[in-house]
């Protein structure tokens, strides 16, 4: 019997239409209990992805039609739009679009050639340049807003009675310095705190679907959601010895972009490792700095910034963890020697 390959031939388009599918359950779940600001990232950050990519071709001389038709673009701006807070200004949407498909894609050479991940190389640009929106403008997740709320929201004009910080910033920033009796009455560290982080545990569980239908797809494999998912789980349980003020595990899993990043960020097969047990280890390496720098860093979901640094150390995992071709010797020496 033939072994079939992880990834069976498919073209780009197909490969991103079966991701944009997969997306479409968290899509729906964040629009349900974020309210349809998600919708007006979608749309901003979508246009301003195909816009970036017709003009980077334009200017590069190179054929319009195949490069729109492929649908890269159309997931640049998905996944860059569903990163950014709910509640984010169109201004923000449209700079971390453009930012993630000209700097982080074009800039290297187009599809295929950019050595990190576009959507959060525009993530991180963000909160470097405009940490404040990026990080107060998110959806408390015990209310809704409505259409004409979040329409405002877009427009650059938020309300404090629907925006904040995400979980993971105020476990970092607010729940630690709470009394025994201040936690009692603060309905959303109880919640957190149980294990029920209001929308945030119906939106990971929606991502999780679209994620495992990838793998039965295979699309992706299962190495890289199990490394990243494994390593958050089994660190953040070992530090978890003080839940007064250690972050519990599940909010480490579910309150941040963990379940999404390992589905749908870390299996990029241009920025991440190719080989299987590279994906592994790549993934292992992006959970232990998530977890580094969300518990030592200023950054309480250090997602984007985690998978920046280990796309610049993917090649190196490649090299060290590719399979033995049949017929050679399993030699394999620094950088220096020779095999």
């Amino acid at each position: 019997m033939i072994k079939r390959p992880d990834y069976p031939p498919r073209d780009t388009a197909l490969v991103m239409r079966m991701v944009l599918i997969a997306l479409i359950p968290g899509i729906v779940a964040m629009t349900v209990f974020f309210g349809p600001g998600v919708l007006f990232n979608l749309t901003a950050a979508i246009l301003t992805a195909i816009v970036s990519e017709a003009l980077c071709l334009r200017l590069r001389q190179r054929e319009l039609k195949p490069r729109l038709i492929d649908l890269s673009a159309v997931l640049t701006g998905v996944l860059i739009a569903l990163a950014l807070p709910q509640a984010a200004p169109w201004w923000l949407v449209i700079a971390a679009s453009a930012a993630s498909v000209t700097l982080g894609k074009h800039l290297y050479g187009g599809l295929g050639q950019n050595p990190v991940n576009p959507a959060m190389l525009g993530y991180a640009l963000m909160l470097i340049s405009a940490p404040v929106a990026m990080t107060t403008l998110w959806i408390n997740p015990l209310t809704t807003p409505d259409f004409l709320t979040a329409w405002s929201a877009f427009l650059g004009h938020s309300s404090d009675a629907v925006t904040g910080a995400t979980t993971l910033d105020l476990y970092k920033t607010e729940f630690r310095a709470l009394t025994a009796t201040e936690a009692s009455r603060n309905p959303l560290f109880t919640q957190a705190h149980l294990g029920f982080i209001y929308g945030y545990e119906w939106v990971a569980l929606a991502y999780l679907a679209g994620g495992l239908w990838l793998i039965y797809q295979r699309v992706i494999t299962w190495h890289t959601p199990v490394g990243l998912l494994t390593t958050l789980l089994v660190i953040s349980a070992f530090f978890s010895f003080d839940p007064d003020t250690a972050t519990p595990v599940w909010v480490h899993l579910i309150a941040g972009a963990g379940i999404f990043a390992a589905f749908f960020i870390l299996t990029d097969p241009v920025s991440g490792a190719t080989s299987p047990k590279g994906r592994l280890w790549f993934a292992i390496g992006v959970g232990i700095l998530t977890y580094l720098i969300r518990t030592h860093g200023q950054y309480p979901d250090a997602i984007a910034f985690a998978v920046l640094l280990m796309n610049f150390a993917a090649p190196m995992i490649d090299h060290y963890t590719r399979p033995r071709i049949m017929g050679r010797e399993a030699s394999v020496k620094g950088p220096g020697g020779q095999s």
